[in-house]
């Protein structure tokens, strides 16, 4: 004669996961999942950065493009600094245009000037680098005409 073993025992003591066990997985997830949600934000905050940046640099070249329209004696490449706001797409930039003359090495002018542009966001985001785009480019003559190099 066989003897039944009730539903509720299994076979050779085998049972299912523990509490403790379970407390274990669900931390082990958990920790994966914070770290899954802080690989989330920084990759926003890096992506609204990059906005802006991208922002910034496209007022920089508008700058340089209206630079290269004028001729090199045009009162707008006179040696000096110029600040000025500019606002496009709804933001307002802070820029900021240094024109220096490039000396020979016995202080005589080349026919070389340096012009550095600086753009800065006003009111930048959180996720902003807190550096301003710079671009840096030389306009020269040779003879009756002239042309501009960026770097």
């Amino acid at each position: 004669m066989k003897i039944r073993t009730p539903k509720t025992q299994t076979a050779n003591g085998e049972g299912g996961f523990t509490l403790i066990e379970t407390c274990i997985a669900m931390v082990v997830m958990m920790v994966g999942g914070l770290a899954c949600a802080a690989l989330f934000a920084f990759s926003v905050q890096n992506n609204v950065g990059g906005s802006e940046r991208a922002l910034s640099m496209a007022v920089a070249q508008q700058q340089l493009e209206q630079i290269r329209s004028v001729k090199y004696e045009d009162s707008t490449l006179n040696t000096g600094t110029t600040s000025f706001s500019v606002a496009t797409g709804g933001r307002s930039y802070s820029v900021q245009r240094v024109v220096a003359s490039e000396l020979n090495s016995d202080n005589t002018a080349k026919g070389l000037k340096r012009i550095t542009i600086t753009v800065t966001p006003q009111g930048a985001g959180p996720g902003w680098t807190r550096t301003p785009v710079v671009l840096t480019s030389y306009r020269s003559t040779l003879g009756a005409g002239s042309y501009l190099v960026t770097n």
